[in-house]
């Protein structure tokens, strides 16, 4: 993030990575070599941008940042899970990330495949045990729904399936099945995050409502952005290889609109997103800061 986005929000991110370091703890059962790769995966240092939106959203409907923080940590082992195993050989087969080797790379391709899934039981786990009763049900409803066949996973699904794996179609190389991919994919997970925020800050449906606008259109920025750094950036300012989607033939924006032509996609969704949050007022502001982030990122 920006320097003076990071500063802003050091408080919270500090108490984030705090959270994670207690909630990854190896326990009783857990094999060491499981629980080492755990929590390679998750302490590795990242934007975090996913659980902070969660704290700026309870922020944001007048709620206390610091009681959403479980919430927060949920959304990461979520989104750690799903990086764990879309780098894997039988999907992106990457070998970096967060400027590391990939947990498969570092460890073994099964062990990674076996700290996936623990973060993902870890996550509604989390949630169930430091959430009061109703919340921990909304909150494990939302994450379940994001996370699951219709938006997380059957968004990556399409990716692959835009990549030719399962045969090829011109349907799976237009716009409006880009747009759904990262919708789905990448964007899910953004409007899981903040309406959980809003779960925990006590937001009325309508607000609720306004903070998943506002997520579906940072959420397809920030992968339209993601597409065009994989062009323009290096590996070492992204921590991730770059020009991996070209090298396997992936649908991205750049390659179906061009550099300049996603470039103007992503700052119209930016400037669409901060309209949809002007409702929170100065409340909503650091939302407004994360999104003028999605745009001016360079790793």
């Amino acid at each position: 993030m920006s320097v003076s986005f990071t500063t802003d929000y050091s408080k919270q991110r500090a108490a984030i990575e705090e959270s994670l370091e207690r909630f990854t703890q190896p326990e009783s059962g857990c094999p060491a070599r499981l629980a080492e790769a755990i929590r390679y995966s998750t302490l590795t240092p990242g934007k975090r941008m996913r659980p902070l939106l969660v704290l700026l959203a309870c922020e944001a409907v007048g709620g206390d940042w610091e009681a959403a923080l479980p919430a927060a940590c949920a959304v990461e082992f979520i989104h750690v899970y799903s990086l764990i195993h879309d780098d894997l050989p039988a999907m992106d087969n990457d070998e970096l990330r967060r400027g590391k080797p990939t947990c498969h790379r570092q460890f073994d391709e099964a062990t990674a495949i076996l700290a996936g899934d623990s973060l993902q039981m870890l996550a509604f786990e989390v949630l169930c045990e430091n959430l009061p009763e109703i919340r921990a049900f909304r909150c494990c409803r939302l994450l379940a729904k994001y996370a699951g066949r219709s938006h997380l996973v059957g968004g990556q699904a399409d990716d692959l399936a835009a990549e030719g794996r399962f045969g090829e179609s011109s349907d799976h190389r237009s716009a409006d099945f880009l747009q759904q991919i990262h919708l789905r994919k990448t964007g899910g997970l953004i409007v899981a995050s903040l309406q959980l925020g809003g779960v925990m800050g006590g937001a009325s449906e309508s607000e609720i409502e306004t903070l998943g606008d506002y997520g579906r259109s940072i959420g397809l920025a920030f992968q339209i952005v993601d597409d065009c750094l994989d062009i323009e950036s290096t590996p070492e300012k992204m921590g991730k290889m770059t020009r991996k989607d070209e090298n396997h033939g992936k649908l991205t924006y750049p390659n179906l609109l061009g550099l300049a032509e996603s470039k103007q996609l992503a700052d119209e969704l930016i400037e669409d997103a901060i309209r949809s949050v002007s409702v929170f007022k100065s409340q909503g502001q650091s939302l407004v800061e994360l999104a003028k982030f999605v745009a001016e990122r360079r790793s």
